[in-house]
């Protein structure tokens, strides 16, 4: 059994109103009685799941913005219109396809953030004359939930009828079903591999005596135990030949295990009865997610813009985020029964969707704009930014035909 303490620079973080704070420690109260409920000590992924999701507290369930200038991270929708123009493209091809078995295809789109995704891609369908007949958002956050109504209704309202909001994942589904950005804010798993003990990395309480501002009367703390589930235990053991080959009797390594992402995938896959599921998150195959030299993992945490280390700074205050593991999403659809339809960078994926052509609809003389939309571009498809550590995954059944957004660029051989 072994404490540690975060290592993370948060000392040029930006500070918090009293009521951020006085929201803080709520959450933080809630956290204390669920770790002393289950005898002092709880799992990272119960700690992240607080964190992010408890209701009216959690990050993803507060009132705070999380998305834009004015929040805590950006994302590619709200970077740029082109890249819901170009995933739209896609998304008609797959309907199209469909068409000849049914009437229509439907869109799910889960985790609809601000709404913009959702915005874009129905002004590019409705000008390709391949809009659905529902648009389904599944979003879990009650406070996107109002503001994708608001801009939908704003700026695509004789829309509306289409667009319906779930609260759970309907029976049955034909169609593409897209989530981008969801899988890497799923509460995970931390291991620990040191020498041959491989441990669960946990979180508790620590009484202080000395006055913290974000925590006047103590601190979260790691602390490491064997592992208790048996399924967990497993996937760690057959990690330990890749991330030790050599048996390293001093080799201190940490990493993230994502079970939610595997019951994610099976949970897609007994609802769709046609169609195509693709994902788009940032993240590696397996060779490269758990290298031997990335001995400290992915995790890492959002807060105004800042990125740093840190899970328990100001819970409920910022975002909490792991990489994904995009082999073992393919394991999961593969014993699900979905079929791999194509892995490839967000870079090659937008430029296969035609997103230059898309751009080229602005007249370059139109500098107000065009110029604009060259930068953000760049930023979706640049390897410095966006376009070599996103990536998107595609799975389909009862779906053959090749996508036209992994026509070049297949990352097939890194899964």
């Amino acid at each position: 059994m072994s404490f540690y303490t975060p290592s993370s620079n948060i000392s040029n973080l930006p500070a918090s109103s009293d009521a951020a704070l006085a929201h803080s420690r709520k959450l933080q109260s809630v956290i204390r009685e669920n770790i002393a409920a289950a005898g002092g000590w709880i799992t990272f992924a119960r700690y992240m799941e607080l964190a992010l999701y408890c209701p009216g507290l959690g990050y993803y369930n507060g009132g705070a913005t999380k998305l834009g200038g004015s929040g805590d991270f950006v994302t590619a929708p709200e970077i740029s219109t082109l890249f819901g123009y170009a995933l739209a493209r896609q998304v008609g091809q797959v309907s199209a396809e469909i068409a000849g078995y049914h009437d229509k295809a439907d869109v799910l789109e889960i985790g609809a953030g601000s709404g913009k995704l959702a915005r874009d891609m129905l002004r590019e369908l409705e000008q390709c004359d391949c809009l659905p007949q529902h648009y389904y958002i599944l979003e879990v956050s009650a406070e996107l939930r109002e503001r994708q109504r608001k801009l939908l209704t704003e700026h695509t309202p004789h829309l509306m009828q289409r667009v319906i909001w779930l609260e759970r994942l309907p029976e049955h589904f034909v169609g593409t079903i897209l989530a981008n950005e969801v899988i890497d804010a799923m509460p995970v798993h931390l291991v620990e591999w040191r020498g041959d003990d491989v441990l669960e990395r946990g979180v508790v309480w620590q009484e202080s005596e000395e006055y913290e501002l974000q925590a006047p009367d103590g601190k979260f703390v790691w602390q490491s135990r064997p592992i208790a589930d048996d399924a967990l235990k497993a996937i760690a053991g057959d990690l330990t030949q890749q991330i030790n080959p050599q048996r390293d009797p001093d080799f201190m390594y940490c990493s993230e295990i994502n079970q939610l992402a595997g019951s994610f995938i099976r949970s897609l896959a007994g609802m769709l009865q046609q169609g195509v599921v693709m994902l788009i998150d940032y993240g590696f195959g397996r060779g490269e997610y758990y290298h031997p030299q990335r001995t400290q993992g992915t995790l890492m945490c959002h807060y105004r813009h800042h990125a740093h280390g840190d899970p328990f700074y100001l819970p409920g205050l910022q975002d909490i985020t792991s990489h994904v593991d995009f082999s073992a999403l393919n394991n999961s659809a593969e014993d699900a029964g979905l079929s791999l339809l194509g892995y490839t960078t967000q870079a090659h994926f937008l430029l296969n969707c035609g997103i230059t052509e898309i751009l080229s609809r602005t007249s370059v003389e139109d500098v107000q704009h065009y110029l604009p939309l060259t930068g953000q571009l760049q930023k979706l498809i640049s390897p410095a930014e966006m376009g070599e550590l996103f990536k998107v995954i595609a799975f389909g059944k009862s779906f053959d035909p090749p996508l036209d957004g992994f026509a070049s660029g297949d990352k097939s051989r890194m899964l």
